[in-house]
């Protein structure tokens, strides 16, 4: 385990839900917010890169028929999957994985949804690059990408958020689908049309 899974492991380890993510007003507004932004009632198979302890997890379970969710630290996942268990929301699968290095199974088809909130400005330049490759080639042609990100500066911070939506939106045959910006985050949606292939 290197330094950073190690962080977000004791990060984890020492409460369990680090950002109060369940009860914060600015957290609970910013996941009605992206919910309300997904532009279909219902989902085949969504990707979500950086669950946590599950939050937005359980809330895409409801409107998607299959779910894999992933994060770096393992007892993150623990806590992801025992409130799937608890809430019987039984087609999430959820992994902990460090993206991109390693990268959930691909649907033949592709995920037709993928959201990835508070988590790719972690990633340095090189991981970036790689990141944004998997993704355009994880998602079958008219899936959705959903990106959200606060912009305060922090310790951690390898990305600016305007930048790292920029790259998400030059991503092949990404079309706007709906922005909402304000102070605190911002909030991007894109369908893709990405290129054949998937990575191995």
């Amino acid at each position: 385990m290197d330094a950073v899974a190690r962080h977000f492991e004791a990060l984890y380890r020492a409460c369990d839900d680090p950002w109060n993510v369940r009860g914060a007003w600015y957290e609970r507004r910013k996941r009605a917010l992206l919910l309300a932004s997904l532009g279909r009632a219902h989902y085949d198979h969504a990707l979500e890169a950086g669950c946590g302890s599950g939050a937005m997890t359980l809330a895409l379970a409801r409107r998607c028929h299959r779910v894999t969710a992933v994060d770096l630290a393992a007892t993150a996942i623990d806590r992801c999957r025992q409130l799937m268990q608890a809430g019987h929301m039984a087609g999430v699968e959820t992994l902990a994985l460090r993206l991109p290095d390693a990268w959930p199974a691909i649907p033949p088809d592709g995920f037709d949804l993928m959201v990835v909130s508070e988590m790719a400005y972690y990633l340095d330049d090189d991981a970036l690059t790689r990141f944004l490759a998997r993704t355009s080639a994880s998602l079958r042609p008219g899936a959705e990408l959903i990106a959200c990100h606060w912009r305060g500066q922090f310790d951690d911070r390898r990305q600016q958020t305007d930048a790292l939506h920029g790259a998400f939106a030059a991503l092949p045959g990404a079309r706007p689908l709906f922005s909402h910006q304000e102070p605190a985050f911002r909030l991007d949606a894109w369908t893709l049309h990405p290129a054949q292939g998937h990575p191995q």
